[in-house]
Protein backbone atom coordinates (compact mmCIF):
# COMPACT_ATOMS: atom_id res chain seq x y z
CA UNK A 1 0.00 0.00 0.00
CA UNK A 2 1.30 3.46 -0.88
CA UNK A 3 2.26 5.95 1.84
CA UNK A 4 -0.52 8.45 0.98
CA UNK A 5 -3.30 5.94 1.47
CA UNK A 6 -3.18 5.76 5.28
CA UNK A 7 -3.45 9.53 5.81
CA UNK A 8 -6.42 9.57 3.44
CA UNK A 9 -8.18 6.85 5.42
CA UNK A 10 -7.38 8.61 8.73
CA UNK A 11 -8.98 11.81 7.36
CA UNK A 12 -12.09 9.75 6.60
CA UNK A 13 -12.28 8.56 10.23
CA UNK A 14 -12.06 12.12 11.61
CA UNK A 15 -14.51 13.67 9.14
CA UNK A 16 -17.05 10.96 9.79
CA UNK A 17 -17.79 11.81 13.45
CA UNK A 18 -17.59 15.54 12.78
CA UNK A 19 -20.41 15.27 10.30
CA UNK A 20 -22.37 12.76 12.43
CA UNK A 21 -22.00 9.98 9.89
CA UNK A 22 -20.23 7.13 11.75
CA UNK A 23 -19.61 5.99 15.30
CA UNK A 24 -17.15 3.02 14.84
CA UNK A 25 -14.93 1.80 12.05
CA UNK A 26 -12.96 -1.29 11.06
CA UNK A 27 -10.16 -1.56 8.50
CA UNK A 28 -11.01 -1.85 4.86
CA UNK A 29 -10.34 -5.43 3.62
CA UNK A 30 -10.73 -5.60 -0.11
CA UNK A 31 -11.65 -8.89 -1.71
CA UNK A 32 -10.26 -10.30 -4.97
CA UNK A 33 -13.31 -12.43 -5.79
CA UNK A 34 -11.65 -15.48 -4.26
CA UNK A 35 -9.93 -16.26 -1.00
CA UNK A 36 -6.83 -14.39 -2.14
CA UNK A 37 -5.88 -11.25 -0.04
CA UNK A 38 -3.90 -8.15 -0.90
CA UNK A 39 -1.28 -7.11 1.62
CA UNK A 40 -0.19 -3.59 2.28
CA UNK A 41 3.39 -4.61 1.44
CA UNK A 42 2.40 -6.01 -1.92
CA UNK A 43 2.50 -9.73 -0.86
CA UNK A 44 -0.47 -10.81 -2.89
CA UNK A 45 -0.93 -14.24 -4.40
CA UNK A 46 -1.79 -12.72 -7.75
CA UNK A 47 -0.89 -9.39 -9.33
CA UNK A 48 -2.87 -7.15 -11.58
CA UNK A 49 -6.23 -8.37 -10.23
CA UNK A 50 -8.91 -5.75 -9.54
CA UNK A 51 -11.66 -5.47 -6.91
CA UNK A 52 -14.71 -3.28 -6.37
CA UNK A 53 -16.87 -1.96 -3.50
CA UNK A 54 -19.33 -4.84 -3.56
CA UNK A 55 -16.81 -7.16 -1.88
CA UNK A 56 -15.20 -4.53 0.36
CA UNK A 57 -16.12 -3.79 3.98
CA UNK A 58 -16.51 -0.26 5.41
CA UNK A 59 -18.65 0.12 8.53
CA UNK A 60 -21.61 2.43 8.06
CA UNK A 61 -22.91 4.75 10.81
CA UNK A 62 -24.44 2.86 13.73
CA UNK A 63 -22.10 -0.06 13.34
CA UNK A 64 -20.09 -1.43 16.25
CA UNK A 65 -17.48 -4.01 16.89
CA UNK A 66 -19.99 -6.82 16.50
CA UNK A 67 -21.82 -5.54 13.43
CA UNK A 68 -21.26 -6.74 9.88
CA UNK A 69 -19.58 -4.91 7.08
CA UNK A 70 -21.73 -2.42 5.14
CA UNK A 71 -20.59 -0.69 1.96
CA UNK A 72 -19.92 3.07 2.64
CA UNK A 73 -19.78 4.25 -1.01
CA UNK A 74 -18.80 3.02 -4.41
CA UNK A 75 -15.11 2.99 -5.08
CA UNK A 76 -12.67 1.21 -7.40
CA UNK A 77 -9.36 -0.39 -6.61
CA UNK A 78 -6.55 -2.29 -8.30
CA UNK A 79 -3.12 -3.83 -7.66
CA UNK A 80 -0.29 -2.71 -9.84
CA UNK A 81 2.63 -4.80 -11.16
CA UNK A 82 4.54 -4.22 -7.98
CA UNK A 83 1.74 -5.55 -5.77
CA UNK A 84 0.70 -2.13 -4.41
CA UNK A 85 -3.03 -1.54 -3.67
CA UNK A 86 -4.52 1.57 -5.26
CA UNK A 87 -8.02 2.84 -4.55
CA UNK A 88 -10.05 6.07 -4.55
CA UNK A 89 -12.82 7.13 -2.18
CA UNK A 90 -15.39 9.90 -2.90
CA UNK A 91 -16.41 11.73 0.34
CA UNK A 92 -19.52 13.97 0.51
CA UNK A 93 -19.22 17.74 1.25
CA UNK A 94 -20.12 18.03 4.94
CA UNK A 95 -19.04 21.69 5.80
CA UNK A 96 -20.97 22.89 8.95
CA UNK A 97 -22.89 26.27 8.49
CA UNK A 98 -21.63 28.01 11.66
CA UNK A 99 -22.48 31.63 10.60
CA UNK A 100 -26.08 30.75 9.74
CA UNK A 101 -26.54 29.02 13.09
CA UNK A 102 -25.21 32.12 14.95
CA UNK A 103 -27.55 34.38 13.01
CA UNK A 104 -30.43 32.06 13.82
CA UNK A 105 -29.56 32.19 17.56
CA UNK A 106 -29.38 36.03 17.54
CA UNK A 107 -32.74 36.31 15.77
CA UNK A 108 -34.33 33.88 18.23
CA UNK A 109 -32.98 35.91 21.21
CA UNK A 110 -34.27 39.22 19.78
CA UNK A 111 -37.73 37.77 19.14
CA UNK A 112 -37.83 36.39 22.67
CA UNK A 113 -37.05 39.78 24.24
CA UNK A 114 -39.61 41.57 22.07
CA UNK A 115 -42.22 39.01 22.99
CA UNK A 116 -41.54 39.55 26.71
CA UNK A 117 -41.89 43.34 26.28
CA UNK A 118 -45.20 43.06 24.46
CA UNK A 119 -46.40 40.56 27.03
CA UNK A 120 -45.67 43.02 29.88
CA UNK A 121 -47.60 45.74 28.00
CA UNK A 122 -50.57 43.45 27.61
CA UNK A 123 -50.50 42.76 31.37
CA UNK A 124 -50.39 46.50 32.09
CA UNK A 125 -53.27 47.24 29.73
CA UNK A 126 -55.25 44.42 31.29
CA UNK A 127 -54.81 45.99 34.74
CA UNK A 128 -55.85 49.44 33.45
CA UNK A 129 -58.94 48.03 31.78
CA UNK A 130 -59.85 46.28 35.02
CA UNK A 131 -59.56 49.58 36.91
CA UNK A 132 -61.71 51.41 34.35
CA UNK A 133 -64.36 48.69 34.50
CA UNK A 134 -64.58 49.12 38.29
CA UNK A 135 -64.92 52.90 37.93
CA UNK A 136 -67.62 52.51 35.34
CA UNK A 137 -69.48 50.13 37.59
CA UNK A 138 -69.26 52.56 40.49
CA UNK A 139 -70.53 55.45 38.40
CA UNK A 140 -73.32 53.32 36.99
CA UNK A 141 -74.51 52.46 40.50
CA UNK A 142 -74.44 56.10 41.57
CA UNK A 143 -76.40 57.23 38.53
CA UNK A 144 -78.98 54.51 39.10
CA UNK A 145 -79.45 55.80 42.66
CA UNK A 146 -79.94 59.34 41.31
CA UNK A 147 -82.51 58.09 38.80
CA UNK A 148 -84.53 56.22 41.40
CA UNK A 149 -84.33 58.80 44.21
CA UNK A 150 -86.82 61.65 44.29
CA UNK A 151 -84.41 63.99 46.12
CA UNK A 152 -83.09 66.92 44.04
CA UNK A 153 -79.35 66.71 43.91
CA UNK A 154 -77.21 69.80 44.08
CA UNK A 155 -74.94 71.10 41.38
CA UNK A 156 -71.95 69.84 43.32
CA UNK A 157 -73.12 66.23 42.90
CA UNK A 158 -73.34 66.67 39.14
CA UNK A 159 -70.03 68.48 38.94
CA UNK A 160 -68.22 65.72 40.84
CA UNK A 161 -69.57 63.10 38.46
CA UNK A 162 -68.64 65.27 35.48
CA UNK A 163 -65.08 65.60 36.74
CA UNK A 164 -64.74 61.85 37.16
CA UNK A 165 -66.14 61.20 33.69
CA UNK A 166 -63.73 63.73 32.16
CA UNK A 167 -60.80 62.08 33.92
CA UNK A 168 -61.87 58.72 32.51
CA UNK A 169 -62.19 60.23 29.02
CA UNK A 170 -58.66 61.55 29.30
CA UNK A 171 -57.32 58.20 30.45
CA UNK A 172 -59.12 56.27 27.73
CA UNK A 173 -57.65 58.61 25.08
CA UNK A 174 -54.17 57.98 26.47
CA UNK A 175 -54.82 54.26 26.42
CA UNK A 176 -55.96 54.39 22.79
CA UNK A 177 -52.78 56.18 21.77
CA UNK A 178 -50.46 53.68 23.46
CA UNK A 179 -52.42 50.48 22.89
CA UNK A 180 -50.99 48.09 20.27
CA UNK A 181 -53.16 45.36 18.83
CA UNK A 182 -56.90 44.81 18.98
CA UNK A 183 -58.70 47.84 20.45
CA UNK A 184 -62.16 46.34 20.70
CA UNK A 185 -62.25 46.51 24.51
CA UNK A 186 -60.91 50.07 24.51
CA UNK A 187 -63.55 51.16 21.98
CA UNK A 188 -66.24 49.57 24.12
CA UNK A 189 -65.02 51.46 27.22
CA UNK A 190 -64.98 54.71 25.26
CA UNK A 191 -68.58 54.18 24.13
CA UNK A 192 -69.72 53.50 27.71
CA UNK A 193 -67.99 56.66 28.97
CA UNK A 194 -69.72 58.70 26.26
CA UNK A 195 -73.08 57.24 27.27
CA UNK A 196 -72.38 58.25 30.87
CA UNK A 197 -71.59 61.82 29.80
CA UNK A 198 -74.88 62.12 27.91
CA UNK A 199 -76.79 60.60 30.82
CA UNK A 200 -75.34 63.04 33.37
CA UNK A 201 -76.25 65.97 31.13
CA UNK A 202 -79.81 64.71 30.83
CA UNK A 203 -80.12 64.20 34.60
CA UNK A 204 -78.89 67.73 35.18
CA UNK A 205 -81.59 69.13 32.90
CA UNK A 206 -84.26 67.01 34.63
CA UNK A 207 -83.69 68.57 38.07
CA UNK A 208 -87.25 68.26 39.42
CA UNK A 209 -87.37 71.32 41.62
CA UNK A 210 -85.35 73.56 39.25
CA UNK A 211 -82.91 74.18 42.10
CA UNK A 212 -79.91 74.43 39.81
CA UNK A 213 -81.61 76.84 37.44
CA UNK A 214 -82.69 79.09 40.34
CA UNK A 215 -79.21 79.06 41.84
CA UNK A 216 -77.66 80.04 38.53
CA UNK A 217 -80.12 82.88 38.11
CA UNK A 218 -79.31 84.11 41.62
CA UNK A 219 -75.58 83.98 40.84
CA UNK A 220 -76.13 85.97 37.62
CA UNK A 221 -78.15 88.59 39.52
CA UNK A 222 -75.44 88.89 42.17
CA UNK A 223 -72.85 89.42 39.47
CA UNK A 224 -74.95 92.17 37.89
CA UNK A 225 -75.39 93.85 41.28
CA UNK A 226 -71.63 93.84 41.84
CA UNK A 227 -71.05 95.37 38.42
CA UNK A 228 -73.64 98.02 39.19
CA UNK A 229 -72.01 98.86 42.53
CA UNK A 230 -68.57 99.05 40.91
CA UNK A 231 -69.92 101.35 38.20
CA UNK A 232 -71.53 103.52 40.85
CA UNK A 233 -68.25 103.88 42.72
CA UNK A 234 -66.40 104.77 39.51
CA UNK A 235 -68.96 107.43 38.59
CA UNK A 236 -69.19 108.85 42.11
CA UNK A 237 -67.88 112.40 42.41
CA UNK A 238 -64.30 112.44 43.65
CA UNK A 239 -63.51 114.05 46.99
CA UNK A 240 -61.82 117.37 46.22
CA UNK A 241 -58.13 117.25 47.13
CA UNK A 242 -56.87 119.48 49.92
CA UNK A 243 -55.29 122.72 48.92
CA UNK A 244 -51.59 122.48 48.04
CA UNK A 245 -49.38 122.38 51.10
CA UNK A 246 -52.35 121.78 53.42
CA UNK A 247 -52.77 118.93 55.92
CA UNK A 248 -56.54 119.29 56.20
CA UNK A 249 -57.19 115.65 55.32
CA UNK A 250 -57.29 112.24 56.96
CA UNK A 251 -54.06 110.90 55.49
CA UNK A 252 -53.07 108.94 52.39
CA UNK A 253 -55.71 106.39 51.30
CA UNK A 254 -54.56 105.62 47.75
CA UNK A 255 -52.22 106.53 44.92
CA UNK A 256 -52.68 106.65 41.17
CA UNK A 257 -51.03 104.48 38.55
CA UNK A 258 -47.48 105.58 37.72
CA UNK A 259 -46.72 108.09 35.02
CA UNK A 260 -43.41 107.29 33.32
CA UNK A 261 -41.59 110.56 32.73
CA UNK A 262 -38.44 109.17 31.06
CA UNK A 263 -35.21 107.27 31.59
CA UNK A 264 -32.56 109.12 33.60
CA UNK A 265 -30.12 111.23 31.57
CA UNK A 266 -27.15 108.89 32.22
CA UNK A 267 -28.82 105.83 30.66
CA UNK A 268 -29.81 102.23 31.42
CA UNK A 269 -26.69 101.37 33.43
CA UNK A 270 -27.44 103.95 36.13
CA UNK A 271 -30.19 102.11 37.97
CA UNK A 272 -29.53 103.76 41.36
CA UNK A 273 -30.39 107.36 42.18
CA UNK A 274 -33.17 109.79 43.04
CA UNK A 275 -35.20 112.58 41.52
CA UNK A 276 -37.83 115.13 42.48
CA UNK A 277 -38.79 118.76 42.65
CA UNK A 278 -37.52 121.42 45.01
CA UNK A 279 -40.11 122.58 47.54
CA UNK A 280 -39.93 126.05 48.99
CA UNK A 281 -42.72 127.16 51.37
CA UNK A 282 -42.23 130.77 50.21
CA UNK A 283 -42.49 129.92 46.47
CA UNK A 284 -43.98 126.41 46.24
CA UNK A 285 -44.92 126.67 42.55
CA UNK A 286 -41.42 127.65 41.34
CA UNK A 287 -39.33 124.69 42.39
CA UNK A 288 -36.58 123.26 40.19
CA UNK A 289 -36.66 119.69 38.95
CA UNK A 290 -33.57 117.67 39.83
CA UNK A 291 -32.20 114.27 38.75
CA UNK A 292 -29.32 112.63 40.61
CA UNK A 293 -28.25 109.19 39.32
CA UNK A 294 -25.53 107.50 41.37
CA UNK A 295 -22.46 106.00 39.79
CA UNK A 296 -22.82 102.43 38.58
CA UNK A 297 -21.46 101.16 41.93
CA UNK A 298 -24.78 102.29 43.49
CA UNK A 299 -22.95 104.26 46.18
CA UNK A 300 -21.24 107.47 45.05
CA UNK A 301 -23.24 110.57 44.12
CA UNK A 302 -21.00 112.55 41.77
CA UNK A 303 -23.17 114.41 39.23
CA UNK A 304 -26.69 115.85 39.29
CA UNK A 305 -28.73 118.01 36.91
CA UNK A 306 -31.22 120.81 37.46
CA UNK A 307 -34.11 121.84 35.17
CA UNK A 308 -36.31 124.92 35.43
CA UNK A 309 -39.45 123.13 34.17
CA UNK A 310 -40.68 119.65 33.43
CA UNK A 311 -40.59 120.42 29.72
CA UNK A 312 -36.89 121.23 30.01
CA UNK A 313 -36.34 117.88 31.68
CA UNK A 314 -38.25 116.03 28.96
CA UNK A 315 -36.45 117.83 26.14
CA UNK A 316 -33.00 117.89 27.78
CA UNK A 317 -32.72 121.67 27.37
CA UNK A 318 -31.73 124.51 29.71
CA UNK A 319 -29.80 121.95 31.74
CA UNK A 320 -27.51 122.82 34.63
CA UNK A 321 -25.12 119.98 35.51
CA UNK A 322 -23.10 120.12 38.73
CA UNK A 323 -20.47 117.84 40.23
CA UNK A 324 -19.95 116.83 43.83
CA UNK A 325 -17.69 113.96 44.86
CA UNK A 326 -18.84 113.30 48.42
CA UNK A 327 -22.48 112.16 48.31
CA UNK A 328 -23.35 108.58 49.36
CA UNK A 329 -26.54 106.63 48.61
CA UNK A 330 -29.84 107.60 47.04
CA UNK A 331 -31.52 108.99 50.16
CA UNK A 332 -31.33 112.50 48.65
CA UNK A 333 -33.85 115.32 49.12
CA UNK A 334 -34.03 118.93 47.94
CA UNK A 335 -35.68 121.60 50.11
CA UNK A 336 -35.64 125.37 49.73
CA UNK A 337 -32.88 125.42 47.05
CA UNK A 338 -30.57 123.08 48.98
CA UNK A 339 -29.72 119.42 48.49
CA UNK A 340 -29.33 117.20 51.56
CA UNK A 341 -27.03 114.18 51.41
CA UNK A 342 -25.17 111.63 53.51
CA UNK A 343 -21.46 112.53 53.45
CA UNK A 344 -19.42 109.76 51.85
CA UNK A 345 -18.12 107.05 54.23
CA UNK A 346 -19.30 108.83 57.43
CA UNK A 347 -22.38 109.30 59.63
CA UNK A 348 -22.35 112.99 58.77
CA UNK A 349 -25.09 114.78 56.88
CA UNK A 350 -24.48 117.75 54.58
CA UNK A 351 -26.35 120.65 52.99
CA UNK A 352 -25.35 121.62 49.44
CA UNK A 353 -26.33 125.00 48.01
CA UNK A 354 -27.78 124.41 44.53
CA UNK A 355 -26.88 127.86 43.27
CA UNK A 356 -23.16 127.57 44.01
CA UNK A 357 -22.93 123.74 44.28
CA UNK A 358 -20.92 124.13 47.48
CA UNK A 359 -21.36 122.63 50.94
CA UNK A 360 -23.07 125.07 53.30
CA UNK A 361 -23.30 122.93 56.43
CA UNK A 362 -22.00 119.54 57.54
CA UNK A 363 -23.00 117.94 60.83
CA UNK A 364 -22.77 114.57 62.61
CA UNK A 365 -26.10 112.74 62.96
CA UNK A 366 -25.92 111.38 66.52
CA UNK A 367 -25.95 107.58 66.81
CA UNK A 368 -26.84 107.02 63.15
CA UNK A 369 -25.76 103.73 61.60
CA UNK A 370 -23.93 104.18 58.31
CA UNK A 371 -22.00 102.44 55.50
CA UNK A 372 -24.74 99.99 54.65
CA UNK A 373 -25.39 98.89 58.24
CA UNK A 374 -29.19 99.30 58.15
CA UNK A 375 -30.11 100.21 54.58
CA UNK A 376 -33.44 99.49 52.93
CA UNK A 377 -34.24 96.08 51.44
CA UNK A 378 -32.87 95.65 47.89
CA UNK A 379 -31.12 99.06 48.03
CA UNK A 380 -27.63 99.56 49.43
CA UNK A 381 -25.96 102.60 51.02
CA UNK A 382 -29.23 104.27 52.01
CA UNK A 383 -28.69 104.25 55.77
CA UNK A 384 -29.84 107.90 55.90
CA UNK A 385 -32.90 108.85 53.87
CA UNK A 386 -33.93 112.52 53.75
CA UNK A 387 -37.60 113.44 53.30
CA UNK A 388 -39.57 116.64 52.74
CA UNK A 389 -43.24 117.33 53.55
CA UNK A 390 -45.57 120.17 54.50
CA UNK A 391 -43.79 120.50 57.88
CA UNK A 392 -40.23 120.74 56.59
CA UNK A 393 -37.11 118.53 56.50
CA UNK A 394 -36.83 115.02 57.98
CA UNK A 395 -34.26 112.24 58.09
CA UNK A 396 -35.14 108.53 58.32
CA UNK A 397 -32.43 106.22 59.67
CA UNK A 398 -31.56 103.56 62.26
CA UNK A 399 -29.22 103.30 65.23
CA UNK A 400 -27.52 100.49 67.07
CA UNK A 401 -29.63 101.40 70.10
CA UNK A 402 -32.82 100.92 68.06
CA UNK A 403 -31.50 97.50 66.88
CA UNK A 404 -32.22 98.44 63.27
CA UNK A 405 -35.74 99.79 63.76
CA UNK A 406 -36.65 103.02 61.97
CA UNK A 407 -35.82 106.29 63.73
CA UNK A 408 -37.40 109.56 62.54
CA UNK A 409 -35.79 112.91 63.27
CA UNK A 410 -37.07 116.40 62.46
CA UNK A 411 -34.19 118.64 61.30
CA UNK A 412 -33.55 122.33 61.25
CA UNK A 413 -33.04 122.86 57.53
CA UNK A 414 -30.58 125.69 58.12
CA UNK A 415 -28.24 124.23 60.77
CA UNK A 416 -29.08 120.45 60.40
CA UNK A 417 -29.66 120.31 64.13
CA UNK A 418 -31.98 117.53 65.33
CA UNK A 419 -35.16 119.13 66.68
CA UNK A 420 -37.07 116.00 67.72
CA UNK A 421 -36.79 112.20 67.38
CA UNK A 422 -39.30 109.34 67.30
CA UNK A 423 -38.58 105.62 67.67
CA UNK A 424 -40.72 103.14 65.72
CA UNK A 425 -41.17 99.37 65.96
CA UNK A 426 -40.63 98.78 62.23
CA UNK A 427 -37.34 97.10 61.23
CA UNK A 428 -35.73 99.25 58.54
CA UNK A 429 -34.02 96.51 56.43
CA UNK A 430 -37.44 94.89 55.89
CA UNK A 431 -38.74 98.09 54.27
CA UNK A 432 -38.10 98.83 50.59
CA UNK A 433 -38.42 102.64 51.00
CA UNK A 434 -40.25 105.40 52.87
CA UNK A 435 -41.55 108.98 52.62
CA UNK A 436 -43.21 111.63 54.83
CA UNK A 437 -46.58 113.36 54.39
CA UNK A 438 -47.86 115.87 56.99
CA UNK A 439 -45.61 114.42 59.69
CA UNK A 440 -46.65 110.81 58.98
CA UNK A 441 -44.10 108.23 57.88
CA UNK A 442 -45.30 105.84 55.16
CA UNK A 443 -43.19 102.73 54.49
CA UNK A 444 -43.33 100.44 51.48
CA UNK A 445 -42.44 96.81 50.85
CA UNK A 446 -42.05 94.70 47.73
CA UNK A 447 -44.97 92.51 46.68
CA UNK A 448 -43.63 91.41 43.29
CA UNK A 449 -41.46 92.62 40.42
CA UNK A 450 -44.35 94.85 39.33
CA UNK A 451 -45.90 96.04 42.60
CA UNK A 452 -45.02 97.65 45.92
CA UNK A 453 -47.32 98.14 48.89
CA UNK A 454 -47.57 101.00 51.35
CA UNK A 455 -48.01 98.76 54.36
CA UNK A 456 -46.95 100.75 57.45
CA UNK A 457 -47.38 104.22 58.89
CA UNK A 458 -46.13 106.12 61.92
CA UNK A 459 -47.78 109.41 62.90
CA UNK A 460 -45.35 111.73 64.67
CA UNK A 461 -48.27 113.99 65.62
CA UNK A 462 -49.99 111.30 67.72
CA UNK A 463 -47.15 108.74 68.03
CA UNK A 464 -49.50 106.11 66.67
CA UNK A 465 -48.48 103.42 64.19
CA UNK A 466 -50.42 100.88 62.18
CA UNK A 467 -50.82 98.83 59.02
CA UNK A 468 -52.05 99.81 55.58
CA UNK A 469 -52.64 97.97 52.30
CA UNK A 470 -52.20 100.51 49.48
CA UNK A 471 -50.95 98.93 46.24
CA UNK A 472 -48.27 100.80 44.32
CA UNK A 473 -47.65 99.59 40.74
CA UNK A 474 -44.18 100.01 39.22
CA UNK A 475 -42.51 99.45 35.85
CA UNK A 476 -39.25 97.85 37.02
CA UNK A 477 -38.28 95.49 39.83
CA UNK A 478 -36.63 97.73 42.47
CA UNK A 479 -37.50 101.13 43.91
CA UNK A 480 -34.40 103.13 44.81
CA UNK A 481 -36.00 106.28 46.25
CA UNK A 482 -39.34 108.01 46.92
CA UNK A 483 -39.69 111.78 47.37
CA UNK A 484 -42.95 113.58 48.15
CA UNK A 485 -43.73 117.11 46.93
CA UNK A 486 -46.27 118.93 49.18
CA UNK A 487 -47.45 121.45 46.58
CA UNK A 488 -47.85 119.03 43.67
CA UNK A 489 -49.05 116.29 46.06
CA UNK A 490 -47.09 113.77 44.03
CA UNK A 491 -44.58 111.04 44.70
CA UNK A 492 -41.37 111.16 42.66
CA UNK A 493 -40.00 107.62 42.36
CA UNK A 494 -36.67 106.45 40.93
CA UNK A 495 -37.39 102.91 39.64
CA UNK A 496 -34.30 101.11 38.28
CA UNK A 497 -33.24 104.18 36.32
CA UNK A 498 -36.75 105.27 35.24
CA UNK A 499 -38.35 108.48 36.55
CA UNK A 500 -41.94 107.91 37.70
CA UNK A 501 -44.49 110.06 39.49
CA UNK A 502 -47.78 109.24 41.24
CA UNK A 503 -50.72 111.34 42.37
CA UNK A 504 -51.44 111.01 46.08
CA UNK A 505 -55.09 110.56 47.07
CA UNK A 506 -56.15 111.73 50.54
CA UNK A 507 -59.08 110.83 52.73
Amino acid sequence: MRPYLLPSLGLLFFLGPAAGDVEFYRPIIPSLGSSSNISSAGNSSSRGDSFNSSSSGILQPGGGPGSGYQPFSNFTGSVDDHGTCQCSVHLPDTTFPVERVEQLEFTAHYLSEKFQTELSKVKEYTQLISIYEKKLLNLTVRIEIIEKDSISYTELDFELIKIEVKEMEKLINQLKESFVGSSEIVDQLEAEIWNLTVLVQKLETLDKNNVLAIRREIAALKSKLKECEASKEENAPAVPPPSPGSCAHGGVVNISKPSVVQLNWEGFSYIYGAWGRDYSPQHPEKGLYWVAPLNTDGRLLEYYRLYNTLDDLLLYKNTQQNRIAYGQGSGIAVYNNSMYINWYNTREIAKVNLTTSTVSVKRLLPGAAYNNRFSYANVGWQDMDFAVDENGLWVIYSTEASTGNIVISKLNDTTLEVLNTWQTSQYKPSVSNAFMVCGVLYATRTLSTRAEEIFYYYDTNTEEEGRLGIKMPKVQEKVQSINYHPFDQKLFVYNDGYLLNYDVIFQ
